[in-house]
């Protein structure tokens, strides 16, 4: 027993004791699924077993129309977030961080109040906001200027922009404060010697404020890049359902959970989860090496 208590508290053993709980998580709720998932793509899935049908459902997906609108709908969906999320919430946070916000702590409050809301009651908020009934509130608005009821959700500009509008609700704080917390990394004295020299504030943000938020900028683009790639719930509960007129809303993960679970495919499911990981992979590697952050050059001493 004196053993086995010397052998927990020794220094060597300790480490291994406390990040034990990590790997077996990791291995348990990451990898194992990811290698199941894997394996199942080669295979057809059915409550009487599993069959192996090697590239089958790889070559279904190529030929597969819906699959192609999923993959345009996704893709589109993450480039226009990246194009709203990173800029707005940069802006906000200089702004923030000036002498000229009174109040910092209850902005930040009020901008991060969103995240915590559930995106289930988010959608269904926003579903409610863009009815094509006349009680809609953006219908409300348009009789306000003497115009008839519309019907938003049918419509993929004016749909989309009510997605893009969910997005920017509930995510907008939570990136403002990411690149907060870069801002609060940079040197004071930066700006001071700045200001001396007769830089003015736009010049402090374009050569100071931006090239030593970079890190938390990348950061930023690569969770972005995951997050808009696999939207669903948002565009579920705005539609009420998996369906959407001429699959305006359909995504890769909605396409996955339309196969995988109301048409009980899931080899296809998984081939199609495969694909989705593999493209996110390429975009957030390229981005890496084109930011810089990743090279294959050797450093030199």
């Amino acid at each position: 027993m004196n053993k086995a208590k010397k052998l927990l508290y020794s220094q060597k053993v300790a480490p291994y004791v406390f990040v034990l709980p990590f790997v077996l998580s990791l291995l348990i709720f990451w990898l194992y699924p990811l290698i199941s998932g894997i394996v199942m793509s080669f295979q057809e899935v059915s409550f009487g077993g599993k069959t192996f049908v090697g590239m089958t459902n790889y070559q279904k997906l190529a030929g597969d129309k819906f699959f192609s609108t999923a993959v345009k709908n996704s893709v589109e969906y993450m480039i226009l977030t990246l194009i709203l999320m990173i800029p707005i919430p940069m802006v906000l946070a200089v702004l923030m961080e000036s002498r000229l916000t009174k109040a910092r702590g209850v902005w930040k409050v009020i901008m991060y109040v969103p995240a915590l809301t559930s995106v289930v009651i988010s959608g269904l908020m926003f579903r409610l906001m863009f009815s094509e009934g006349d009680n809609g509130q953006m219908n409300v608005l348009l009789h306000m200027f003497g115009q008839p009821s519309f019907a938003w959700l049918k419509t993929k500009s004016t749909a989309w922009c009510a997605l893009l509008l969910l997005c920017l609700w509930r995510w907008t704080g939570v990136n403002m404060l990411y690149f907060i917390s870069g801002l609060k990394a940079i040197d004071t004295s930066l700006y001071e010697s700045a200001s001396i020299d007769g830089a003015n504030s736009k010049q402090q943000f374009w050569y100071i404020t931006l090239p030593l938020l970079k890190p938390t900028t990348i950061y930023v683009l690569t969770i972005s890049v995951f997050a808009g790639l696999s939207m669903f719930l948002e565009s579920f509960m705005l539609w009420n359902g998996n369906s959407s007129p001429k699959n305006i809303g359909l995504t890769i993960v909605g396409y996955l959970y339309k196969r995988g679970i109301e048409k009980n495919d899931m080899g296809y499911a998984c081939a199609v989860g495969v694909v989705l990981m593999i493209i996110a992979l390429i975009i957030n590697f390229i981005q890496l090496f084109a930011t810089g952050t990743m090279s294959f050059k050797k450093k030199e001493d």
